[in-house]
C-alpha cells in the first residue's frame, strides 16, 4: 500500500490544499481535503487497462468555482439531500436554514462541507491505508444546532475496497446525515451514458417524493411501480423515460429493523458490460439515493470535458431525506453523549 500527498492548490486565505493517491497492487483512488473530495478511482477493465471511473475536475479551481451542485465527489453535510422548506423543529426549537433549492435546503445550504477545508493526517490500519479528516462545525452554521466535531476516514485494502467512515459527535441535539456523492461511470469513458450499466438495489420500496423531490412521508413498494423496481439487476435505461425527470429517488434498503448498527447490509451492486468492471455498495444506513446525473448536462469536468445529462450515476448511502420533519422515518437526531457512525463500503472488481 502507498499513500502520496502533493499540493492541489492555494485557497483565498493562504491555506494549502492537498491531494492524497492510495493505492495497492491493483487499485487507486485520490482525495483532496478541500471538502474531503474523492477526485479519481482508477481500476483495470477486464482487459488489465486502467482507467478513472468516477467524474470531478482536474484541478482545484473547478471545486472551487462549482456552486449549486453538481457535487462532484463531495463530502455532504451537515444534512445530505432535503429538508422541506429549509426549515424544521427540534425539541421544541424552530431552526431556519439556507434556501439553496427552490424552497428547500439541499446538501447543507450555500456552503456545505463539500467548499470546506478539513485538517488530515495518513492513517495506515488492520483494515486498510488512506487519510482520516477532521473538522469542527460550529453552532449554527449552516443553521444547525450544536457544535459538532466530524471524522472523516477513506481507506482503501488489499481486497480492492474503498471504506467510507464518518463520525460525529456534539454538544447539542441536531439532524446529522453524511454521504459522499462521487459519480460513477464504470466504462471508463465518461463520454458514455450509464445507461448500459446494470444496476441491481436491495430494496422493496423508495420514499415517494413531491414535485420538488421532498418525501410525502409514504413508502411505495416497488413491486407496484415496476420503474423502481431493481431488485433484480436491469440496465438503467431499461425503463428510465417512463420516470419523469429521471431517476432521483430515495430507496428504503432492505435491512432488518433489528441489525445492529456495526453490521453492513449489501444496498446496490453495478455492472458495465463493456468494461467488465463491477461495484458493490454495502452500508449501515437505511436509505440510499441513487441519482442517474439528470441534470449533468453543460457542467465541465475533467480535462475540460463538456459533461452530457446521465454520464454518471450516484449511489449515495444516507438517512431518508428531510427525515427531521417525518417522525415515521429512522432518526437522523444525534444527541450529547452519543456517536455518529455511519460506513459504507465501495468494492470494485473486474
Amino acid at each position: 500500500m502507498k499513500i502520496n500527498r502533493k499540493n492541489f492548490g492555494v485557497l483565498s486565505t493562504g491555506e494549502e490544499v492537498y491531494l492524497y493517491t492510495v493505492e495497492n497492487e491493483e487499485m487507486s483512488f485520490s482525495v483532496t481535503n478541500f471538502g474531503c473530495v474523492i477526485t479519481s478511482i482508477i481500476v483495470p477493465n477486464k482487459n488489465g487497462v486502467k482507467e478513472d471511473i468516477v467524474l470531478g475536475y482536474s484541478n482545484i479551481e473547478g471545486y472551487l468555482n462549482a456552486h449549486g451542485g453538481p457535487y462532484f465527489g463531495a463530502f455532504i453535510g451537515r444534512f445530505a439531500n432535503r429538508i422541506a422548506k429549509a426549515t424544521f423543529t427540534l425539541n421544541g426549537e424552530t431552526y431556519k436554514l439556507d434556501v439553496n433549492d427552490g424552497v428547500n435546503t439541499l446538501h447543507g445550504g450555500f456552503r456545505g462541507y463539500d467548499k470546506m477545508l478539513f485538517s488530515a493526517e495518513e492513517v495506515v490500519t488492520a483494515e486498510g491505508a488512506g487519510v482520516r479528516f477532521m473538522r469542527k462545525s460550529p453552532d449554527g452554521e449552516q443553521g444547525f444546532p450544536g457544535n459538532l466535531l466530524v471524522e472523516v476516514t477513506y481507506l482503501l485494502n488489499n481486497k480492492n475496497e474503498i471504506s467510507l467512515e464518518y463520525k460525529a459527535w456534539t454538544d447539542k441535539a441536531t439532524p446529522v446525515n453524511f454521504t459522499n456523492h462521487t459519480y460513477f461511470n464504470l466504462s471508463g469513458n465518461p463520454y458514455n451514458t450509464v445507461f448500459n450499466h446494470e444496476l441491481m438495489l436491495n430494496a422493496s420500496a423508495y420514499t415517494e417524493p413531491s414535485a420538488d423531490l421532498i418525501p410525502t412521508g409514504k413508502l411505495i413498494n416497488v413491486e407496484n411501480d415496476k420503474p423502481f423496481d431493481f431488485r433484480k439487476a436491469k440496465e438503467i435505461g431499461k425503463d428510465f423515460a417512463a420516470v419523469k425527470g429521471g431517476y432521483d429517488h430515495n430507496f428504503a434498503i432492505d435491512r432488518a429493523k433489528d441489525t445492529p448498527n456495526d453490521v453492513l447490509t449489501l444496498n446496490a451492486k453495478a455492472y458495465e458490460p463493456t468494461s467488465g468492471r463491477t461495484l458493490t455498495v454495502c452500508s449501515n444506513q437505511p436509505g440510499i439515493q441513487f441519482y442517474a446525473g439528470n441534470a449533468l448536462g453543460g457542467s465541465e469536468g475533467k480535462y475540460g470535458q463538456v459533461h452530457k445529462a446521465n454520464q454518471g450515476f450516484c449511489l449515495e448511502t444516507q438517512a431518508f431525506p428531510d427525515a427531521p420533519n417525518h417522525d415515521n422515518f429512522p432518526s437522523c437526531i444525534l444527541n450529547p453523549g452519543e456517536e455518529y457512525d455511519a460506513k459504507t463500503i465501495f468494492a470494485f472488481g473486474w
